[in-house]
């Protein structure tokens, strides 16, 4: 039986993979879902001894500190969650000889490019949280635990903690109009469709046999801004509620977001021979799933 230690089980992915755990069983896999309350993975110590205690062959990383404005004035809690605790699970992977999946973001890009961005273009950080998870990968990738890979992935959402959906869905009940940034580009990520996929990378036909480290981008197919996804929330809830464009200018915030995300799937999609659904498909369905839609 594979053991795996899926860190972050209380975020948006970890929860999803939660779900997924009868899966996980048919896969004779057996997983080990931990939060910050009850392993920190900032501790080298502890982490390894969780390890090997539980026998873990596989670790599946979703921690991360994502409050992508606060981390503009708490750099080192940002530090440490994604980049530092990043460099123990490698290094302890290495060591062990297990593999490491970790998730990272499109966040390490400045957002200035015009065509979907593939694994190997140049990353540029904005941020203090892009630039803390692209220090997390390049640990990752110096220590290089074999047959492990890195996954950037793009606005993810969920029936789970707090994401743009949630926040659209309450603010469309409570108010008759809202003002949502359309000069900002990508796609979103159903976490489900993320954890489905993990799941995939697992089975026996589709198992990561690599080297070195390999990055994978993921995201839903499709193209929209955050107008145009908060519009389609509203459409598919039937709530009545205006959306208007703003330009990013007029919502100004700590951290300056990327104006242009989209990410090229080409390698995930063929590697591992998966099809990903439209953004709108799995929008309506984690509408359904939460009890959203009418």
């Amino acid at each position: 039986m594979t053991n795996i230690l899926v860190t972050g089980s209380n975020g948006q992915v970890g929860s999803e993979l939660r779900m997924l755990n009868d899966e996980f069983l048919v896969l004779n896999c057996k997983c080990f879902f931990t939060s910050s309350s009850d392993l920190d993975i900032t501790d080298f110590k502890k982490v390894k001894e969780f390890i090997e205690s539980n026998n873990i062959n596989t670790i599946i990383n979703t921690a991360a500190y994502t409050a992508v404005d606060k981390a503009e004035s708490d750099e080192l809690n940002a530090d440490a969650i994604n980049h530092l605790a990043v460099k123990n699970l490698a290094e302890i992977a290495k060591e062990k000889n297990i593999s490491l999946i970790h998730i990272s973001t499109d966040y390490v890009f400045d957002g200035t490019n015009h065509k979907p961005y593939t694994e190997d273009d140049t990353t540029n950080p904005n941020g203090v949280y892009g630039a803390t998870k692209l220090a997390g990968e390049n640990a990752m990738i110096s220590i290089n635990p074999k047959n492990s890979i890195i996954i950037r992935t793009s606005w993810v959402y969920s029936g789970f903690g707090a994401n743009f959906v949630k926040t659209m869905l309450h603010l469309g009940k409570e108010r008759d109009s809202l003002g949502v940034i359309f000069d900002q580009v990508g796609t979103p990520t159903y976490a489900r469709d993320l954890a489905v996929t993990l799941l995939r990378m697992l089975s026996d036909e589709c198992l990561v046999l690599n080297e070195n480290v390999e990055i994978y981008n993921f995201s839903n197919e499709g193209v929209c801004s955050w107008f145009d996804f908060a519009k389609e929330i509203m459409r598919m809830a039937k709530l009545n509620c205006q959306i208007n464009p703003i330009e990013t200018k007029e919502y100004p915030t700590p951290a300056k977001r990327p104006h242009y995300s989209l990410l090229n799937k080409a390698k995930i999609k063929k590697e591992f021979n998966i099809t990903i659904p439209y953004y709108k498909d799995s929008l309506d369905e984690c509408l359904k799933v939460m009890g959203e839609r009418r």
